[in-house]
């Protein structure tokens, strides 16, 4: 069964959110290594039940919800189907993020963002 594996939370000042965040929850967080300005986020280790996730900054004309959970799915486009025949809609379209899969941003009926993520280790 597809679940959430994933968080974001966008932010204006990602030091001082990760500082937020530690403080209030103890989560680590360090930049990443990757090709956009993005913090990965550990909410802690197994066996205690939980996600990880991360944050980016927070730009003008960004028009999605300062939270977004990530999906697992076998696959990007089967998954972009079902959400558009059941009366959501693509928000970005599928690109991939090399050495990890494949995501893609949809809206679910009320309006609200999520990810959908395709693991694929051959993605380029």
């Amino acid at each position: 069964m597809p679940r959430v594996v994933h968080f974001e939370i966008s932010v204006d000042e990602p030091e001082r959110a990760a500082k937020f965040y530690s403080d209030v929850f103890g989560w680590n967080s360090r930049k990443w290594d990757g090709p956009q300005e993005y913090w990965m986020i550990s909410t802690g280790k197994a066996p205690q039940a939980g996600i990880d996730g991360g944050m980016y900054k927070r730009h003008e004309g960004m028009s999605f919800a300062s939270h977004v959970n990530t999906i697992d799915v076998p696959s990007v486009d089967e998954y972009v189907a079902k959400v558009t025949e059941n009366g959501g809609t693509l928000a970005s379209p599928k690109i991939a993020i090399p050495s990890v899969g494949y995501f893609a941003y949809c809206r679910d009926t009320e309006g609200n963002m999520f990810g959908i993520m395709e693991g694929n280790t051959n993605a380029k």
